[in-house]
């Protein structure tokens, strides 16, 4: 059996952020700025919309650009330096280790990245570190309409690849994904530190080369 890819995460993965710290840090930074309690964007956004298709890409970038400039109270001019805020903490800062063995493994393998995202993600991505160059496919959860861990994206990324399940190799920093990923019959790795995901990587390789079929 051999492994014939290699598919990688973004957000805490290929890019060094903390998920789940970076809105609330971002929002509780405009918050103050412009002198609101704590908590006043979350609890405005349960009264006036939901945020939850930007995923599955059902609210665009300039939908949640208008959103929270509405909430906050921003002009044009807050709302441009928001969104730039935004993107920069969305983007955080390349893992150059990790980026640097991804790079590495062509030809020998095929490289992907799957990644759930928001409308903007390609360009402020490719704008900062090259991705589309990195890898030879991109699965972003907003232009294909449905995310992780839902089987769907798993099986698209096979059929992009033009691989069967068996033949990928997954990092993720997300169990539920990892173990999504294996439900689908993926190698899938937990990604906690790089030097030690590059080595599990590799070990997966190599065990996965031994095994018959």
């Amino acid at each position: 059996m051999t492994i014939k890819a290699v598919v990688f995460d973004i957000g805490g993965v290929l890019e060094q952020v903390k998920d789940e710290a970076w809105p609330k840090i971002w929002i509780g930074g405009w918050e103050r700025r412009m002198n609101l309690p704590a908590g006043h964007v979350r609890a405005a956004l349960t009264k006036r919309a939901s945020t939850g298709g930007v995923m599955t890409g059902e609210m665009s970038e300039t939908q949640v650009r208008e959103l929270y400039a509405e909430v906050l109270g921003l002009d044009d001019h807050q709302a441009h330096q928001m969104m730039a805020e935004m993107w920069d903490a969305y983007c955080g800062e390349l893992d150059i280790e990790l980026t640097n063995f991804a790079a590495g493994l062509r030809p020998d393998f095929a490289t992907a990245i799957l990644s759930n995202s928001a409308d903007g993600s390609r360009r402020e991505e490719q704008r900062r570190y090259g991705f589309e160059e990195l890898v030879d496919i991109i699965v972003y959860s907003h232009e294909v309409g449905v995310a992780k861990p839902d089987t769907a994206i798993f099986r698209l990324t096979e059929d992009r690849l033009g691989l069967k399940a068996h033949e990928i190799v997954f990092l993720d920093d997300y169990e539920l994904n990892v173990q999504a990923a294996r439900a689908c019959g993926w190698h899938a790795v937990c990604h906690r530190d790089t030097a030690v995901s590059i080595k599990e990587i590799v070990v997966t390789i190599e065990q996965a080369a031994q095994l018959p079929g």
